[in-house]
């Protein structure tokens, strides 16, 4: 008993890492230890040996596992003051400036909306920029003879002479993607379809190329009272008020029967715009029922299924959220301008915790 109370109390003050001390622990407590073999063969004694030779060989065993765990708190301690000692931080150092890089509105924008939809179970679908004519127009059920379909609203691609191929355009709206979701996944489905718009036009509020976002939700009994209240939701958590009201007035659209323009309640206090009061309204969205034939067109039967669409443009939503007053300047990579109304690169929008906060 002696003997192996020296060899291993010798042994644990000499474990200089706690692989060794494991080792130590093993050889003298383990299974197949040297103590755990003298109390093995207690069974083989005289019942008062027994008795003695149990009681001193536990002593000892309580005695080398709690020189054990006393060996392993001292090498834990050790190595914590180590780590310490090299993982250090001087916090009277001055912080570190925030990147200079910003996110541009476009961009934060589109994260926003982006997040406001998800919670509404909608999913992001996108498309190619440069579209079919089948595409961007006759599976969305304008007609040919519409103006959208001549050159001076549309871009359409060079064709080398002779070629037959259908024509294509860079897309005009977000509305092919719609048709390509519904033509890959079929129905129920609820997307948001943000990206690169392009038309023939220039001045202070459009640009040859410009942001959308449609929405498209397509189910079995899908009505306009839907469509209304997943528009006043976005409407109220895009500009963060605690309440909006929104008109609906009736419209024509090729892709939607009935359609609607849709009007948000406004005020113009000293030139600055408050949503969601005052006795103003401004227009901000088109909207309606799909249309049976774009149903078809993207391989859903119009019989059996039925849904809203909508689409806004995600730089004039951007210009009466944080004050922007000319499209133009979005697009002119002024460092100054995009320093004043970018955004912190790590900042992402979040309904919880505020999206532009």
């Amino acid at each position: 008993m002696d003997a192996l109370k020296a060899k291993y109390l010798a042994a644990v003050a000499a474990a200089a890492d706690e692989a060794t001390l494991e080792e130590v622990r093993v050889a003298a407590l383990g299974k197949k230890g040297e103590i755990s073999a003298q109390m093995a063969s207690l069974g083989r004694m005289e019942p008062d040996q027994r008795k003695a030779a149990g009681a001193m060989l536990n002593a000892l065993k309580d005695e080398i596992d709690a020189a054990l765990r006393a060996k392993k708190a001292a090498l834990g301690d050790a190595a914590l003051d180590e780590r310490l000692r090299t993982e250090w931080l001087d916090v009277t150092l001055p912080g570190r400036n925030r990147p200079r890089g910003t996110i541009h509105p476009v961009s934060q924008v589109m994260e926003e909306l982006t997040a406001i939809f998800a919670d509404m179970g909608f999913a992001v679908a996108e498309g190619p920029q440069v579209e079919s004519d089948w595409y961007n127009f006759d599976a969305l059920n304008i007609p040919p003879e519409h103006p959208a379909r001549q050159e001076h609203d549309t871009f359409f691609m060079n064709r080398a002479p002779g070629d037959n191929r259908p024509p294509h355009v860079l897309r005009t709206h977000t509305s092919p993607v719609q048709i390509r979701a519904m033509a890959a996944q079929g129905a129920p489905i609820r997307v948001i379809a943000p990206g690169r718009v392009y038309r023939m036009d220039m001045d202070q509020t459009h640009t040859p190329m410009f942001h959308q976002v449609e929405g498209l939700a397509i189910d079995r009994d899908i009505s306009m009272a839907n469509l209304k209240w997943v528009l006043e939701e976005f409407c109220r958590a895009f500009f963060e008020v605690p309440s909006v009201e929104l008109r609906f007035r009736a419209s024509h659209f090729p892709f939607t029967e009935p359609s609607a323009e849709v009007d948000i309640r406004c005020s113009w206090e000293g030139g600055q715009l408050k949503i969601g009061q005052g006795d103003k309204w401004m227009e901000i969205l088109g909207s309606g029922m799909v249309h049976p034939k774009v149903l078809a067109a993207a391989g859903v039967d119009p019989a059996k299924w039925q849904g809203f669409a909508f689409g806004m443009g995600i730089d004039r939503i951007a210009m009466l959220k944080y004050g922007i007053p000319d499209l133009r300047a979005f697009f002119e990579s002024d460092l100054r301008w995009l320093r004043h109304y970018g955004f912190a690169a790590l900042d992402m929008p979040d309904l919880a915790g505020g999206l532009s906060s």
